[in-house]
């Protein structure tokens, strides 16, 4: 028996209206069969409402089964004397790290759980620096929670278990605040846990160069498994992938097109040392690729190029918001005093499209927050439309109708009983009309691509993607200028984030709205925006196009980010004598670099 293993498991979430009666019943896992091994990499992949979080909830005891058996370490979790057995067995990271950080300071937070298992005092504190070590928060570990940005607490929240010794930890959606750098450092120490204490981790991720490092995978689909076997097994079959809302890695994808342009034939490629170890033995053999192939592939590029071109002739040398040496400080003159912003000093013109990039704790959301004057800056000036905000007298209201602020698990901003009154909410706050309002509110449902029959649902009865349309709909239809997304794709299934990316390219295509990403993402911010801001330490460190940003590989790296991983491909292939540009963002364009790099008699 496995340290976890699953039998016919069955689970019902059921709908009872006000009076206790029963409204619906929906199978949220059904019939999963699933067998772990102690000291196993297991990741769990899956689209929004597959059922991968509830299946994972089950292995810590938060939900029992409604049919079938989980078994944790030999324990049947049905047994309610067993359950604080098994959460000290397995250790669960939420993907909010609201919903489980509770202490004051950073370090009583991440001991409180040894110390309700009876840990000695000293040994407490040994396992609490040791693990905010793990995770690179020790230098936090006097701050109050609450001052941390969000990526911070989920690192304080993984120290929290790791602080615990667990047999094994679940990893649901826990890296998803984080930027790259401390993606990295995340599944580094869960990596470390595993190889070297012989953890046993699950990992539940939308990002896929995570998954390289499991030795199983498991997919779910509709609360089935609809596929296991070793991410090499798993990613061969692209196409499948994609059916279930699912990704690849760049190096993946990259390989799956050239092995469709009859370049390489190797499936499954995992990382980009598998991809450049296979294309070196193609060029070793002397292969070629014809013309057409090529042309093929630039036709492809041509198009995603023709794109930013259009999306470039749509920005105006027209400033609508300016930064004039803004500063930020949060609990002036008291000992927690942080520097959040220092001398920023931008200009943001009309039909602009602005990723807004830096790592956690950078400032990023500080800056956004100033943008519609949610937050006012303790020093300089912001300008919109040429009219100084900070100017007594000046209409905020007015302020926050051109400048639209979609934050971070926008479904938060939802609170009305149907989504139409959602997103009318905004409109009559402006004092328009009731004909004006409902206008409004049905164009921007319309804009957002929702269908007209959950117009009177129930917001909190959509999937996570209709909630951020919905979300992004009660914004829009206050006719911004302006509209400002804080990480709109946390937690979404890949699939999920192209939607909601796709929709926001369109809205800034068709109604010329400027629009400001903030994003973890190197790869979606390569693939959407025109213009990256990056934010370091409070400060805008650079400024300009993606392929000249991007270039700047090692000051990014510097900083906790990185460049897209396609750039890091096109660079270790010109290293090895390969005669291809290394200014590649998108795996459009290094499809191309390369297959040129092979053209018949070149």
């Amino acid at each position: 028996m496995g340290i976890v293993e699953t039998k016919d498991l069955v689970f019902e979430y059921i709908r009872r209206d006000e009076e206790g009666n029963v409204e619906g019943i929906t199978r949220a896992v059904d019939k999963v069969n699933i067998d772990i091994k102690k000291g196993d990499f297991v990741a769990i992949l899956g689209g929004n409402g597959s059922g991968k979080s509830t299946l994972a909830k089950h292995i810590n005891a938060i939900l029992y089964p409604t049919e079938g058996k989980v078994m944790v370490d030999g324990k049947d979790t049905s047994a309610f004397e067993n359950t604080w057995s098994i959460r000290q067995t397995a250790g669960m990271v939420f993907q909010n790290p609201d919903n489980q950080i509770i202490g004051n300071v950073v370090e009583e937070d991440v001991g409180f759980g040894p110390e309700n298992m009876g840990i000695p005092t000293e040994q407490i504190w040994e396992r609490v620096e040791e693990a905010l070590k793990t995770v690179d928060m020790y230098k936090y570990r006097k701050h109050s929670p609450n001052k941390l940005s969000g990526g911070q607490k989920q690192r304080v929240a993984i120290a929290g278990v790791v602080a615990m010794h667990p047999k094994c930890i679940i990893l649901d959606e826990s890296t998803a605040m984080l930027d790259p750098s401390g993606r990295h450092e995340v599944i580094r120490a869960a990596r470390a846990l595993n190889q070297v204490e012989g953890v046993t981790v699950i990992l539940i991720t939308h990002y896929m160069e995570e998954v390289v490092f499991a030795n199983k995978v498991i997919v779910m689909s509709k609360g089935k498994v609809a596929m296991q076997g070793t991410p090499r097994e798993i990613f061969s079959n692209v196409d499948k992938l994609r059916e279930l809302r699912l990704d690849v890695p760049q190096a993946t994808v990259l390989a799956w097109h050239l092995e469709n342009d009859g370049l390489i034939n190797k499936k499954g490629v995992l990382d980009k040392k598998e991809l450049i170890a296979a294309l070196k033995e193609r060029k070793t053999m002397g292969a070629t690729v014809s013309d057409s192939v090529i042309a093929k592939a630039e036709a492809s590029l041509a198009e995603q190029q023709g794109a930013e071109v259009e999306h470039k002739s749509l920005s105006e040398e027209k400033p609508l918001l300016i930064l004039d040496h803004v500063d930020y400080v949060y609990s002036k003159g008291t000992a927690d005093e942080i520097h959040a912003l220092n001398d920023v000093s931008i200009t943001i013109n009309k039909g602009e499209f602005i990723g807004l990039i830096g790592h956690t704790g950078s400032g990023k959301s500080t800056l956004v927050q100033h943008l519609n004057g949610l937050t006012k800056a303790t020093g300089g000036h912001i300008y919109f439309n040429g009219e100084d905000i900070y100017e007594k007298g000046y209409d905020m209201r007015k302020l926050r109708s051109h400048v639209g602020l979609v934050f971070q698990y926008p479904e938060h901003q939802l609170f009305e009983e149907t989504v139409f009154k959602d997103v009318c909410f905004g409109p009559k706050n402006m004092g328009l009309s009731e004909k004006e309002i409902e206008l409004s509110a049905y164009a921007a449902l319309k804009a957002v691509k929702l269908p007209d029959e959950y117009f009177y649902a129930s917001p909190f009865e959509l999937s996570g993607g209709q909630k951020r349309r919905v979300a992004i709909a009660g914004v829009l239809a206050m006719k911004p200028d302006i509209l400002v997304l804080d990480e709109p794709t946390a937690g979404l299934d890949p699939q999920g984030r192209d939607e909601i990316l796709g929709l926001v390219k369109d809205l800034h295509d068709e109604q010329g709205i400027t629009v400001i990403l903030v994003s973890h993402s190197m790869e979606d911010v390569a693939d959407y925006v025109n213009r990256i801001l990056v934010v370091n330490d409070g400060k805008i460190m650079m400024d300009g196009e993606p392929h000249d940003v991007f270039a700047y590989k090692e000051d990014l790296e510097k900083m906790g980010l990185a460049a897209p991983n396609v750039s890091y491909i096109m660079q270790d292939l010109k290293d090895t004598g390969f005669k291809v540009g290394t200014n590649v963002t998108t795996v459009a364009e290094a499809r191309v670099e390369i297959l040129r790099s092979f053209r018949e008699n070149a």
